[in-house]
């Protein structure tokens, strides 16, 4: 099993809960000011925005994703991929197993 360690970190208590508690994740920042968010997906289909430009890593699970204005390439992501969305963007979510995900906004 592979450890993230990061020292000095600032966690925020609260978990983010999205889709009725599909989605939940925990925001930390790290050493270097970086906002990151740790969670969990469970299975089904889910739309996202973005504010931020994000970089997503599949820690665990098996994932399609479908990036704004792409009209039909689905693309898979599975344990240790990873992949970007712009900011001000959304992308589609399908998650086919239990999916843990480190978010990392840039």
């Amino acid at each position: 099993m592979e450890h993230l360690i990061e020292k000095n970190v600032d966690l925020l208590k609260k978990a983010n809960i999205y889709f009725d508690g599909r989605v939940t994740s925990r925001n930390y920042t790290d050493n270097e000011g970086v906002i990151k968010s740790l969670g969990v997906m469970l299975p089904g289909e889910y739309t996202f925005g973005t504010k931020a430009a994000e970089k997503m890593e599949i820690i665990s699970g098996k994932v399609e994703v479908l990036f704004a204005g792409v009209e039909s390439n689905w693309e898979r992501f599975q344990e240790g991929d990873t992949f970007e969305v712009p900011a001000n963007s959304s992308f589609e979510i399908k998650v086919e197993e239990i999916t843990d995900y480190l978010c990392t906004y840039m």
